[in-house]
């Protein structure tokens, strides 16, 4: 007997019609809901070494992630354990040189262009080889030997180089400032620098990288620089400031509207959850996740 004969049938079709409706409007308002990745640097610590933190966050029910620097593990590792997790990696950063050393990469320092690009390809690959779409490039630490314009000169010509690089292989690249408490003596510590040189190199592969918490560090203003960046970024960060716990935790910042007010400037891309949980299992922290604009 055909499974949809007779007046059962007719009441499973409807059934099932209303099921379908259901979920079409459910999927409608998760598309215009702000997606949100693990940071792996930060997060998941607790189950280990990075390739372990892939199948914890998979566990606490986040479908992407981020991290900072992959490049301690080989990219195939790293290919095999987001095929078995399904999980999607939505950035990482270029790889820093010697983190032991200080080095936290190239892009603006003088004399350092031949290990920029060393480092950029470097980095390509390990984009590709995840098939991530968003590279955040490093201006690395200033150099007391050059002076503002030497640096802001160097930034502008590697980064020129870059993009001419990521438009070839389909990927954006980012720059992040980072406030000086956080990492004392990092070139690109301010907007102001950033924002003109993404709009002086004006190309769809070079965006800001806004991380909320760096951009209260730095500058606050919060409501009216998310409305004058946004347009510009193409990846948002959030951690809570000045302590760096999840966005929920007591501070000084109201997540809750921050993230209306993210949506409501019209961000529809991943939030990088890019915070130091306040306890010792990272998946008790998910609870600022539980608002309207946010999903998996």
């Amino acid at each position: 007997m055909p499974c949809c004969s007779g007046s059962t049938g007719s009441v499973n079709v409807a059934k099932y019609g209303e099921l379908f409706k259901q979920e079409e409007l459910i999927q409608t308002q998760k598309e215009g809901m702000m997606k949100v990745a693990a940071n792996l640097s930060f997060m998941f610590v607790e189950a280990g070494g990075l390739l372990s933190r892939y199948q914890a966050a998979k566990d606490a029910g986040f479908n992407a992630v981020e991290c900072a620097f992959p490049y301690s593990v080989p990219e195939h590792q790293l290919a095999t354990v987001l095929k078995e997790t399904g999980l999607k990696q939505v950035l990482i950063n270029s790889d820093p040189g010697d983190t032991e050393a200080g080095e936290l990469g190239f892009a603006a320092i003088p004399g350092q262009e031949a290990r920029f690009r060393e480092s950029l390809e470097r980095s390509i690959s390990y984009a590709k080889t995840l098939n991530c779409h968003k590279l955040h490039i490093m201006s690395g630490r200033r150099s007391s030997d050059h002076d503002e314009a030497a640096h802001l000169a160097t930034l502008e010509g590697n980064l020129k180089h870059a993009v001419e690089r990521l438009t070839e292989e389909g990927i954006t690249g980012l720059i992040e400032p980072i406030n000086p408490v956080s990492i004392p003596g990092y070139y690109l510590n301010n907007y102001d620098t950033a924002v003109r040189v993404v709009q002086k190199l004006d190309s769809p592969h070079l965006r800001l990288q806004l991380d909320i918490f760096h951009l209260q560090m730095i500058t606050g203003n919060v409501t009216n620089n998310i409305n004058k960046f946004i347009p510009l970024t193409g990846h948002v960060q959030v951690a809570q400031a000045p302590h760096r716990h999840e966005p929920s935790c007591p501070g000084e910042l109201n997540y809750d509207y921050v993230f209306e007010k993210l949506h409501q400037a019209g961000y529809k891309g991943y939030i990088g959850a890019e915070y130091k949980p306040s306890s010792p299992e990272s998946a008790s922290s998910l609870k600022w996740m539980e608002q309207p604009n946010l999903t998996l």
